[in-house]
């Protein structure tokens, strides 16, 4: 059976998890450890994805994060080449460092992203890998530590954890600090681990007593939500899809959107992939790579081809451009008598 393609969207809340082929160390010692963190730190800058929890084991990892300006796919593909080339170069191994692809898993935020930042968080004493909770408070590579203020560093976003149990921060992390060690004799929570519609109703309990009362609800291996949440981000994603399908059919490519965005702005396709920080050029730029990524899917690195800039600039240039269609009301498709 063919794989499901993910469910991703800008804002979305991701748990996203990645394990070892056939089990074995995907973290063998601390300098590979603090290569994965590192590249984690660069890549959430530049595309603006918040991380709101993380844990990193010796055979897998756990993120929990909200897309920004590039998918999650982009996200994990440059995190994961880069780390699994330079891994297999210094321990003279060639191949497949992890098990298939990651998983990634859409959330409900309202239920699960507190339940998951702890269940995430709580991995390691699970495992019997720290020391009981003060060793899982003082681990280096988990983000339990850094939201109690006993670690630090500036890529995990603690602030919106914290706002969520106060708002003075010293009553917020003793509040999360009790939240978390209670969740410790919960064990292993199916609801947030097992199948689609398990996840989606709450465990096997949940699923009998809806079956049995006749309410069917739709589950999905890739979200995690109730019903009706399911129902909603599979719609939504299906209609994205129908968009970018349909704007392809109509022949919108690259050179057909350069086309469109030069009408808007009053800027030629020579002008427009020409090196320069002039402010039009920069907008249209900013429009370009905003619709090309969002409505038309092309890859932030074809585009950064194509335009002559970073990655990371591209990355920035998609949230600009984002802002600009927002506000000037711009309209991809041409418009019947638009003289924009």
């Amino acid at each position: 059976m063919p794989r499901k393609s993910r469910i991703d969207a800008p804002g979305a809340l991701q748990h996203v998890i990645g394990r070892g082929i056939a089990h074995q160390e995907i973290f063998s010692d601390r300098v590979d450890y603090e290569d994965f963190l590192d590249r984690l730190a660069e890549i959430l800058s530049e595309s603006n994805t918040s991380c709101y929890a993380w844990t990193l084991m010796p055979n897998h990892f756990h993120l929990l994060l909200r897309t920004g300006s590039a998918s999650i796919s982009r996200v994990m593909q440059r995190l994961l080449t880069g780390y699994v080339v330079k891994y297999n170069r210094r321990h003279g191994r060639f191949g497949h460092l992890f098990q298939n692809r990651y998983r990634s898993i859409l959330c409900q935020e309202e239920a699960y992203l507190l339940e998951l930042v702890r269940y995430i968080h709580l991995n390691l004493l699970r495992a019997k890998l720290v020391s009981g909770y003060k060793g899982l408070c003082r681990h280096p590579y988990c983000g339990h530590g850094v939201i109690l203020g006993i670690r630090e560093n500036n890529w995990q976003d603690v602030k919106f954890v914290l706002r969520l149990f106060g708002d003075k921060e010293g009553s917020a992390r003793k509040k999360y600090d009790e939240f978390v060690r209670e969740g410790i004799k919960q064990g292993k929570r199916s609801d947030l681990t097992g199948g689609g519609l398990l996840r989606s109703q709450g465990g096997w309990a949940e699923v009998k007593a809806t079956r049995r009362t006749g309410e069917y609800q739709k589950g999905d291996e890739r979200i995690l939500g109730d019903g009706d949440f399911v129902d909603k981000v599979l719609s939504q994603a299906e209609e994205r899809f129908e968009e970018r399908h349909r704007l392809r059919s109509e022949g919108y490519d690259l050179d057909k959107l350069i086309e469109r965005v030069g009408e808007l702005m009053s800027i030629s396709p020579e002008e427009m992939t020409e090196r320069g920080k002039e402010r039009r050029k920069a907008e249209a730029r900013a429009i370009l790579c905003y619709w090309g990524a969002d409505c038309l899917g092309i890859s932030q690195m074809e585009l950064a081809k194509r335009l002559k800039l970073t990655q990371p600039a591209v990355s920035q240039a998609v949230r600009r451009g984002k802002r600009l269609v927002r506000s000037r009301s711009y309209s991809l498709i041409r418009l019947p008598r638009d003289t924009r």
